[in-house]
């Protein structure tokens, strides 16, 4: 299916935000999601929800790292 991740429309097996968020992110290394935010179609949502969001033909997906400082 086709979908937009952080402004790039990418093709993707249907999944999770969860899945999604760690097939995104598995090149840093992380042990968890502390520090993400998940907007789906403009809507974030929470963090608890990621594992049973599911990911639809079309959606528009941004992930979004918070980096302390100024």
């Amino acid at each position: 299916m086709r979908i937009t991740i952080n402004g790039q429309a990418r093709e993707c097996e249907p999944a999770t935000l969860q899945e999604l968020w760690r097939s995104e992110t598995e090149h840093l290394d992380l042990a968890g999601p502390r520090g993400f935010a998940i907007a789906r179609n403009g809507r974030v949502v929470r963090q608890l929800d990621w594992g049973s969001t599911s990911v639809a033909a079309g959606d528009r997906i941004e992930i979004i790292r918070v980096m302390p400082g100024g």
